[in-house]
C-alpha cells in the first residue's frame, strides 16, 4: 500500500486538472438513475406530444404587379394612376387592420366558442371521434362590461343555457331562434355535441380579435422583388385556418381594386363639376360673337385672321390641357415635384407663345379683332367642353376596367398534417433534457457529497490508511434490521453471529487480515497492546471493524479481549449473539473483578466486555481509577485488548479511553465521511493528548467513478492502487 503523500506540486497539478475518468465512472455508477430520470422525461415528452392540440397551416400565394391603366388609348393619362408598391408595403397593407378588420366583421371573428372538455385527456379523445362538437352562432351581443369574459353555454337536445362567471343563468333558448334578455342577445343556428354539451363562449373585443388573427397570419415575399407573396395561417382548425386566410387574401385584393378606382373616381368628379361651368361659358360665347355680328354686319374673318384665330385656338387648347393635368397632379405631388415643375414651365412656354399671338391680334383692324375674339372665345370653350366630355368618357372606361394589380394565383389550401407538434423532435428534446438533467443531478449529487473515495484524500490531510475494507453485503443487511429494530425500541432481540464467524473469505475479512499483518509493525513502538477504534461520527463502521478485527486477531492464534467501550449505546452484544445483561459499566460502578462480566464467545480465543447497564454519567465512569486498573489487568492478560468507542465529535468518551491506549485508529466510511472531518477529528484528538496511528477506509465500493478516476480495485480481499 502506498503510504506517501503527494507533494504540494503534485497535489495543485490534481486540483486544477480535470479528470475526465472519474466523471467517466460516476456516470457508470449512477447510470440506472440516468435511465431512470431520462425514461420518465421522454414518457412526460411522449404524453405531452400525443395530449396536445394539433396545429394545422393553410397557404396561400398572391401576386402584385406593377400599376397601370391597362387601357394603352388613355397615353399620358393613364401614367397618372402609375404607382410601384414594394412587396414590404403590401405586407403591411395585407395584414393592416383596415383588411384584418374587415374580415373580422364577415366572419364573425369577436364571437370565440370552443368545447369544454375534460382536462388533459378530453380534447385528445375528442380529436378520435368521427364528428366535431361545432356551434354555429349567428349573432352574439353582451353588456359592454361582459366583454372578455369567458361564459358557460349548456345544450340538450335543441335547449340551450348561457350561464356567467358566478355561474348564474342570464339566459335560456331554443336553437334556430334568438333569446334576448336586457342587453343579451343570442341567437345559435345549429350546434354539433356529439362529445360534450359544454362549451365556452367569449365575446371579444373587435381589436383583440384582429390582434388574434394577426398573430397567426404570416406573410413573406418569395425570392427577391418578385412580387409574389406567401401568406399563411396557423390553426387549430383547418377550417378556420382556410376561410379566415381565404376573406383576407379576397379582402386584400377588393381593396386594391377599390383603391385604383378611387382615382379615376376622384378625376371623374371633378371633371362633372367643371362640365356645367364649361358648358355656360359656350353658350355665352356663342351668344356674344352671334349679337357683334348682327350688329356690326361683319363678314367671315380674312384667311390671315383665321390663321391667328387657329393658332390662338391650338394654343388655348394646348395651356386647358396641362391645366387639367396640373389639377389632378396637385393631389399626388407638391409644387417642388419635378413633374410638377416640368408641368409648370411647359405651361410658361405656351402662355408666353399665346402673349405673342395677341401681339400680332392687335395690329389687325377693331372689327377683325372682336370678331376674332369672339370667335376664338367660342371655338376654345368648344373644344375644352369636347375636350371634358371625353376625358369624362375615358375615365368611365378606365373605372369600369379597374382590375387592381394584385390576383390570387392559389387559394387557401390547409396541409393535410399538422405542422404542430413535432412529436419526434418533443420526444426527443425532452429525452435529451432528461439525459442532460439526469447527468447533472449525479455531477451536483458528486460536487456535494464530500465523502472520502480513496485512500490519497486522507493521505493528503497527513493520515496513514492502513487498509481499506470492502462493503459487505451482509453486513449490510445486519445493518438495516439493526436500524429498523432501533426505530421499534426492539435491539435486545436482534442477535447475529460476527461475519468472520459467518463468511470468514468475505472480501471484507480477508482485507481485516491485512489490516492484522499491518497492525504487528504499527503496534511494536506503542506503549501497550489496546487498541482504540473509533471515529468522527455515527454510522461509519467503527463496531463492525472492531468485531471482525478482533474475530481476525482471535482466529490468528492471539488471546483477544473485545470491548464495547460505548457505554451510552453499544450494540457489539448484537453482533456477536451476546447478551447484555451486566457489563463495562457495571463493572465501573462497583467491582474490580472483571472475569465476572468477562463472556466467552463460540471463537476461540476471543473474549468480549459487553457495555451493560446504561449509565448517566459515562463519562466520569470512565475516568474512575477502576477504568485505569481494568486496562492494565487486561493488557496482561491478554494479547489484544480492542476497545469500541462512540464517535469523538459527538462525546468526549473515546479521548478519555484514548489515554489508555497504545494505539488509536480511526474508521472513516467511503463516500459518507468528509476528508476534512477525519482531519478534524485527528485535531480533537491530539488536542486531548492522543497519538492517531491511522485510519481505515471501511465500506469501500467497487464503483467505476474508483476504477477509472484512481484505479481502486480488489485483489483477494484487498484493497490497493494500480502503480
Amino acid at each position: 500500500m502506498q503510504q506517501n503523500a503527494p507533494s504540494p506540486a503534485h497535489q495543485r497539478h490534481d486540483d486544477d486538472e480535470i479528470d475526465l475518468g472519474r466523471l467517466f465512472g460516476l456516470l457508470i455508477d449512477h447510470k440506472w438513475l440516468i435511465v431512470s430520470i431520462t425514461a420518465v422525461f421522454m414518457a412526460i415528452g411522449v404524453v405531452y406530444a400525443m395530449l396536445s392540440t394539433p396545429i394545422y397551416q393553410a397557404d396561400a400565394l398572391l401576386q402584385v404587379e406593377k400599376k397601370s391603366s391597362g387601357i394603352p388609348a388613355l397615353g399620358d393619362m393613364g401614367d397618372m394612376f402609375v404607382s410601384d408598391s414594394s412587396a414590404a408595403t403590401e405586407i403591411e397593407i395585407m395584414k393592416s387592420r383596415m383588411v384584418i378588420g374587415t374580415v373580422v366583421d364577415q366572419l364573425k371573428l369577436t364571437t370565440s366558442v370552443r368545447p369544454n372538455y375534460l382536462p388533459f385527456i378530453g380534447e385528445f379523445l375528442a380529436r378520435r371521434s368521427i364528428e366535431k362538437d361545432q356551434v354555429f352562432i349567428e349573432q352574439f351581443n353582451t353588456p359592454s362590461d361582459q366583454v372578455g369574459k369567458s361564459l358557460r353555454l349548456t345544450i340538450e337536445g335543441k335547449v340551450f343555457s348561457l350561464f356567467g362567471a358566478d355561474d348564474n343563468q342570464i339566459l335560456t333558448g331554443v336553437i334556430g331562434s334568438p333569446a334576448e334578455v336586457g342587453d343579451w342577445l343570442l341567437h345559435i343556428a345549429d350546434a354539433v355535441t356529439a362529445n360534450t354539451n359544454e362549451f365556452i363562449l367569449v365575446k371579444r373585443t373587435r381589436l383583440s380579435a384582429i390582434n388574434s388573427v394577426n398573430s397567426a397570419l404570416s406573410i413573406s415575399e418569395r425570392g427577391k422583388q418578385t412580387g409574389i407573396l406567401s401568406a399563411s395561417l396557423q390553426h387549430a382548425d383547418r377550417n378556420y385556418a382556410v376561410n379566415v386566410l381565404n376573406a383576407v387574401a379576397s379582402e386584400y385584393m377588393l381593396q386594391n381594386i377599390r383603391r385604383n378606382a378611387a382615382e379615376a373616381q376622384n378625376s371623374i368628379d371633378f371633371l362633372e363639376q367643371q362640365l356645367p361651368e364649361l358648358r355656360n361659358n359656350l353658350s355665352s360665347a356663342e351668344d356674344q360673337l352671334n349679337n357683334y355680328r348682327t350688329q356690326s354686319q361683319s363678314v367671315d374673318l380674312s384667311i390671315e385672321t383665321s390663321s391667328l384665330l387657329n393658332q390662338v385656338v391650338e394654343l388655348e387648347k394646348r395651356i386647358n390641357e396641362i391645366t387639367l393635368k396640373e389639377a389632378d397632379m396637385s393631389r399626388l405631388y407638391t409644387r417642388e415635384h419635378p413633374v410638377y415643375k416640368s408641368l409648370l414651365e411647359q405651361k410658361a412656354n405656351l402662355e408666353a407663345d399665346r402673349a405673342k399671338l395677341n401681339e400680332r391680334v392687335q395690329e389687325l383692324p377693331e372689327t377683325q379683332q372682336q370678331v376674332l375674339r369672339y370667335t376664338r372665345d367660342v371655338q376654345v370653350s368648344q373644344e375644352i367642353y369636347i375636350q371634358l366630355l371625353n376625358r369624362m368618357q375615358e375615365l368611365n372606361v378606365l373605372k369600369a376596367g379597374t382590375v387592381g394589380n394584385v390576383r390570387i394565383l392559389d387559394d387557401a389550401v390547409v396541409n393535410p398534417s399538422p405542422i404542430a407538434p413535432k412529436k419526434s423532435l418533443i420526444i426527443l428534446l425532452a429525452t435529451m433534457m432528461g439525459g442532460m438533467l439526469a447527468v447533472g443531478v449525479v455531477f451536483i449529487k458528486a460536487m456535494l457529497n464530500r465523502g472520502v473515495e480513496n485512500a490519497e484524500a486522507l493521505e493528503d490531510e497527513g493520515i496513514t490508511v492502513y487498509a481499506s475494507v470492502p462493503k459487505s453485503d451482509v453486513q449490510e443487511a445486519f445493518n438495516e434490521k439493526l436500524i429498523r429494530a432501533a426505530k421499534k425500541g426492539k435491539t435486545q432481540h436482534l442477535k447475529a453471529n460476527l461475519l468472520a464467524k459467518e463468511d470468514p473469505t468475505d472480501l471484507a475479512i480477508e482485507s481485516l487480515r491485512g489490516l492484522r499483518t499491518s497492525l504487528h509493525f504499527a503496534m511494536l513502538e506503542a506503549s501497550n497492546n489496546i487498541i482504540m477504534i473509533s471515529g468522527p461520527s455515527p454510522g461509519v463502521g467503527k463496531s463492525f471493524v472492531t468485531g471482525n478485527l478482533a474475530a481476525v486477531l482471535a482466529q490468528g492464534g492471539a488471546r483477544v479481549l473485545l470491548v464495547d467501550g460505548d457505554i451510552r449505546r453499544g450494540y457489539l452484544h448484537n453482533m456477536i449473539s451476546a447478551n447484555n445483561d451486566k457489563g463495562l459499566a457495571d463493572l465501573l460502578v462497583g467491582s474490580d473483578d472483571y472475569d465476572l462480566y468477562i463472556q466467552s464467545n463460540s471463537i476461540e480465543n476471543l473474549d468480549f466486555l459487553p457495555r451493560g447497564t446504561a449509565a448517566p454519567n459515562p463519562a466520569e465512569l470512565l475516568m474512575h481509577e477502576r477504568m485505569k486498573d481494568f486496562m492494565k489487568r487486561a493488557s496482561k492478560d491478554y494479547d489484544y485488548v480492542l476497545i469500541d468507542t462512540p464517535p469523538i465529535l459527538a462525546v468526549t468518551d473515546a479521548a478519555i479511553v484514548g489515554r489508555y491506549a497504545g494505539t488509536t485508529l480511526l474508521v472513516a466510511r467511503f463516500g459518507r465521511t468528509p476528508a476534512k472531518e477525519m482531519a478534524h477529528t485527528v485535531k480533537r484528538f491530539e488536542q486531548n493528548g492522543v497519538e492517531v496511528k491511522g485510519a481505515i477506509l471501511n465500506s469501500v465500493e467497487r464503483t467505476a467513478n474508483s476504477y477509472y478516476g484512481y484505479g481502486y480495485n480488489y485483489h483477494y480481499g484487498y484493497a490497493y492502487k494500480s502503480d
